[in-house]
C-alpha cells in the first residue's frame, strides 16, 4: 500500500530553482571578483584602486546573477499569461467564425 508521489518538474520546484540561482550567484561573484583582482593587479599600482576593481567585479557579478534570476522567475508567469491570452484570442476567433457561418 505504498502511495506513489509525483515529483514536480524543476520548472515548478522552488527549492531546485533557488539552489540553481544560489549556485549561479556564487559562481558569478567569485569569477568576476577574480577577474577584477587580476585586472587590478595588472593595471593599477595602488592597493586602493586594486580593491576598487575587485569590488567593481563583485558588483557586476552579483548584478548579472540577480538580473538573470529575476528574468527566469518572471518568465514562467509571463509565459502562462501569454498562453492564456492566446487561448482567449483563439476562442474569440472561433466564436466569430461560427456566427458568420450560421448567418
Amino acid at each position: 500500500m505504498a502511495e506513489s508521489k509525483e515529483i514536480p518538474s524543476s520548472a515548478y520546484d522552488l527549492n531546485a530553482k533557488w539552489d540553481a540561482y544560489l549556485d549561479l550567484g556564487v559562481r558569478r561573484f567569485v569569477y568576476s571578483s577574480a577577474a577584477g583582482a587580476l585586472s587590478g593587479l595588472i593595471l593599477f599600482r595602488s592597493p586602493v584602486t586594486r580593491w576598487a576593481s575587485v569590488a567593481l567585479g563583485a558588483g557586476v557579478g552579483i548584478g548579472s546573477a540577480y538580473s538573470e534570476c529575476s528574468h527566469q522567475f518572471n518568465a514562467a508567469e509571463t509565459l502562462a499569461s501569454k498562453v492564456d491570452n492566446l487561448c482567449r484570442l483563439m476562442m474569440a476567433c472561433n466564436v466569430g467564425n461560427e456566427y458568420e457561418t450560421q448567418g
